[in-house]
């Protein structure tokens, strides 16, 4: 018979519970948060892998991330903090508050009137709190302990909702190029000077193109952090190949020049 959500939510009060599994009676806020994380990174990862037609990979990590918000829920309870109930209840009126325009009687018959419209409320919702200021700002809501690329990505995500973005792509690839050359020429300083502020200024260059690059995926709607994934797997595959190549030959690294390394890899993107 199939398990549901209240299935879910008593299974881990058994787990939780005097009788039940000691690892799982330890752990704390603080102990499951890696493993929040992790599971996230494993969802994230499986999202690409239902693309290429592998759904229940996609599946199982989304009940694998669910247990773990189950988790943090019934240790929530147990100190007194908030119950599952809370949690769930407090989305759903949010989600409710934030759709006007399907719940209430805004219109909004495009997707930037509908995340303007998110991000007012989003503000007016800190000062209902008591958190607005003037000194707040807009890009607050942007974790700085996410991954530096997704952190680009949702910052320059932002900053596009009130209209601080480029007209059109190409105008970001007039950017791009720009940054190519301040990253020459940081390099060029550095390579004559060898001086440390000199190598600070190639590691600003390099950020600031990569946040370039960023924002052109952010205009074609694809994902950065999804896209990178995607080629490093690919990167891995394809380098793999190269090994494995190697190994039958009973053929070192260092035996093999570069010119043999690079004829493999373009056997590998062949495979």
């Amino acid at each position: 018979m199939p398990a549901n959500f209240e299935d879910l939510v008593t299974l881990m009060q058994k787990l939780r519970s005097a009788d039940g599994c000691p690892w799982d009676r330890e752990q704390t806020y603080a102990t499951l948060a890696p493993m929040l994380l992790e599971e996230a990174y494993e969802a994230f990862e499986a999202v690409e892998k239902a693309r290429e037609g592998r759904p229940g990979e996609l599946r199982d990590e989304l009940g694998d991330l669910l247990f773990q918000i189950v988790f943090y829920a019934q240790v929530a309870r147990e100190r007194g903090d908030f119950s599952i109930g809370d949690v769930t209840t407090a989305i759903h009126e949010k989600m409710v508050r934030r759709h006007p325009h399907v719940f209430g009687d805004t219109n909004a018959n495009d997707t930037a009137t509908v995340l303007r419209n998110w991000e007012a409320m989003k503000q007016e919702e800190r000062r209902a709190a008591g958190k607005g200021d003037r000194e707040d700002s807009l890009l607050d809501g942007v974790s700085s302990k996410a991954p530096a690329l997704m952190e680009a990505h949702q910052l320059s995500t932002k900053a596009a909702r009130v209209g601080f973005d480029w007209e059109k792509i190409e105008d970001i690839f007039d950017k791009l190029e720009e940054e190519i050359r301040e990253l020459r020429a940081a390099i060029q300083t550095h390579a004559t000077s060898n001086d440390e502020a000199d190598h600070a200024r190639v590691r600003e260059e390099i950020g600031d193109l990569i946040f370039a690059a960023t924002n052109i995926a952010r205009h074609l709607k694809v994902e950065p952090e999804a896209a990178l994934k995607l080629t490093n797997r690919k990167f891995r595959r394809r380098f793999g190949y190269i090994e494995s190549e190697l190994r039958k030959r009973g053929q070192t690294f260092e035996a093999t020049t570069l010119a043999e390394m690079e004829a493999l890899w373009q056997e590998a993107k062949k495979q």
